[in-house]
């Protein structure tokens, strides 16, 4: 039997407002998301009917930077086990790395292939932020991430980890807040053949040794990266690098200057607009002299 469900559309507003209207709709039961082209840029929610009082709730506080968000309305019945997988095709991050999901075929026999089917937690490859770290990834392996020790902070469905691995790095570390993300990112690694090499646990920056990784990435929004930053480069080895995403080009200036801050330098840097008009920037920081007090 088919359930009912609800869409919720949200309008305009910032990046960086509805990134977090999403994870507050996910939290509250939404099971799917399509963004639409703009302007505005437009966002569709999508819940079994059953929690859309609970959507509505939890949007309530998210109205900020001219975030519009809409009354739940009813779509027609969708048998959601096979329609999720319209659309769904691989990501070509370059010539050597390809994500895809496990039942799309992919004509790519000299590539590293990362297989990843759409869940709860964040990151199939194909969203701005998640492309930008992925490319820095793959520019760096044939440099600092050859066999390096490699950890994934806020690692979400474990596709940077796994495609750091794929690429050559020794090792590889997943770290997330969220139990759900490291239990997606352990079964993902199974998918990949790549436990062996993978450890993931829930927690926080924290929690890392100082000074024991070669490579570190993080794919945060702004503010959930810079109260981390410090914590992120302590995790390197001197000389280590760091891959950020999760920014918008036009944060750039603030988060160099709080790179400078620490002791880091910003090596190189791309952006790239995608289809709602947002730029999502991507960096490479290289971690320069001592640990940050």
């Amino acid at each position: 039997m088919v359930r009912p469900f609800v869409c919720i559309r949200m309008e305009g507003g910032s990046a960086e407002a509805r990134e977090r209207a999403i994870a507050e709709a996910y939290a509250a039961g939404a099971v799917g998301c399509e963004e639409r082209d703009g302007p505005p840029p437009k966002v569709l929610l999508f819940a079994p009917a059953a929690c859309g009082a609970a959507l509505v709730a939890a949007l309530e506080g998210c109205t900020a930077d001219g975030l519009r968000v809409a009354a739940p309305e009813a779509v027609a019945p969708v048998d959601w086990s096979e329609a999720w997988r319209e659309g769904l095709a691989p990501v070509r991050v370059s010539a050597r790395l390809v994500v895809r999901p496990s039942f799309v075929s992919c004509d790519a026999a000299n590539a590293a292939q990362v297989e990843i089917d759409p869940g709860q937690a964040f990151g199939t490859g194909g969203h701005g932020s998640t492309l930008r770290a992925l490319e820095w990834i793959d520019r760096l392996a044939e440099g600092p991430l050859a066999g390096a020790r490699f950890v994934d902070v806020g690692c979400g469905s474990g596709v940077l980890a796994l495609a750091a691995l794929a690429l050559g790095a020794g090792s590889a570390v997943g770290c997330d807040l969220d139990p759900l993300a490291a239990q997606a990112t352990r079964a993902n690694a199974r998918v990949n053949h790549l436990s062996e090499r993978l450890g993931v646990f829930v927690g926080s920056v924290g929690a890392l040794r100082a000074g024991s990784f070669d490579v570190a990435a993080a794919n945060l929004l702004r503010s959930e990266l810079l109260p981390v930053l410090r914590g992120l480069l302590a995790a390197l080895r001197p000389g280590g690098s760091l891959i950020l995403s999760g920014l918008l080009a036009e944060e750039r200036p603030q988060v160099e200057a709080r790179l400078g801050a620490l002791g880091a330098v910003v090596r190189g840097a791309h952006a790239e607009m995608d289809a709602t008009g947002d730029a999502w920037l991507g960096l490479w920081v290289v971690r320069d002299g001592g640990v940050p007090a």
